[in-house]
């Protein structure tokens, strides 16, 4: 078909086109509706077929992480049942506030049961802690290398926790008996009483406090 053939066809009597003519227009028409309806409607469906199928993804990585904690819920409830029992038994180790006194006299009872002489027993204030407190005591005995042994062997066979720090011995310029050199040993000894509810919430308030002014 001519150039000239076809600036004769009749847009207004299309049937009566040639069929190559028709054919080539049908097939253009055909495309023109698929690329429209892939533009306007099939674009969309695949950006939104993308987003569910990351979606879908992301439930099945939320569900294995489920999955795996459902698998491990009863050891870590069998362990924190065991944590809770340890606790609980370290917690029965530390005075409360009642036996603290007592405590006390025991340690100055066991320095005077191997044989020293205190110089200094002096008890200073609690250090609040998180769920307890620290009371340190400054000690200075004096006796034989053998003497300081029992003392400190008898405070650490406590039922309580008694924990001893700074040890620090040194001639004290004194004879002991049977013509042993005396001695002089300073230390720090340590016991924790677990803290009340009351005393708990009381420091909880106490640091946010500390906190909003930082």
């Amino acid at each position: 078909m001519t150039l000239a053939e076809l600036n004769n066809l009749d847009p207004n009597n299309i049937g009566n086109w040639p069929k190559p003519i028709k054919a080539f227009l049908i097939l253009l028409l055909c495309v023109a509706v698929l690329g429209a309806g892939y533009y306007f409607d099939t674009q969309d469906q695949i950006v939104n077929l993308d987003k569910v199928t990351a979606e879908e993804q992301q439930l099945k990585d939320v569900f294995e992480n489920k999955q795996r904690k459902a698998a491990n819920l009863q050891p870590l409830k069998l362990q924190l049942k065991e944590m809770k029992q340890s606790f609980g038994a370290m917690l029965r180790l530390l005075p409360n506030k009642t036996e603290i006194e007592g405590l006390l006299v025991d340690i100055s009872q066991s320095g005077l049961a191997a044989g020293l002489e205190f110089e200094l027993f002096k008890p200073n204030a609690e250090i609040p802690a998180e769920f307890y407190a620290v009371k340190p005591i400054n000690i200075t005995v004096t006796g034989t290398y053998h003497q300081f042994g029992e003392f400190i062997s008898a405070v650490a066979a406590l039922p309580r926790i008694v924990t001893q720090h700074d040890l620090d011995i040194s001639p004290s310029g004194a004879e002991a008996e049977a013509g042993k050199l005396k001695l002089r040993m300073n230390m720090v000894a340590k016991t924790y009483r677990y803290l009340d509810e009351e005393e708990i919430a009381q420091e909880a308030e106490k640091n946010k406090g500390k906190g909003k002014r930082k």
